[in-house]
């Protein structure tokens, strides 16, 4: 029987498993998918792992992200992070620039 190894991620932030069901979260390359993993806890997460963002990956990085990176968040992931950071401004958020104009539906 040949066994594969999985390579574990040895950088982590302390982030419950939760916020992230669809993923192997042991086998997730954090740094890799910043703009991913900022996105949903904008989304989904509280104070407490705002800071674990901010934390992990530096203040200006999530800044920069949120406001030149990540293509899409909801308008209540807008609001979030206009709550968690309050010198964004929406209108100089390229999620809200890219589709202000154009209405989106849920499936």
């Amino acid at each position: 029987m040949i066994m594969k190894s999985v390579k574990r991620n040895k950088r982590m932030p302390h982030i419950d498993k939760m916020f992230f069901w669809e993923f192997d979260i042991e086998a997730m390359d954090f740094d890799a998918a910043y703009k991913t993993v900022i996105a949903r806890i904008i989304e989904r997460g509280g104070q407490e792992e705002i800071n674990e963002l901010v934390r992990f990956y530096g203040y200006e990085k999530v800044i920069k992200a949120l406001r030149d990176e990540i293509y899409f968040l909801p308008d209540y992931g807008i609001e979030s992070a206009l709550a968690f950071f309050p010198e964004l401004k929406k209108e100089e958020m390229y999620c809200y620039i890219n589709r202000k104009d154009k209405p989106y539906h849920w499936i």
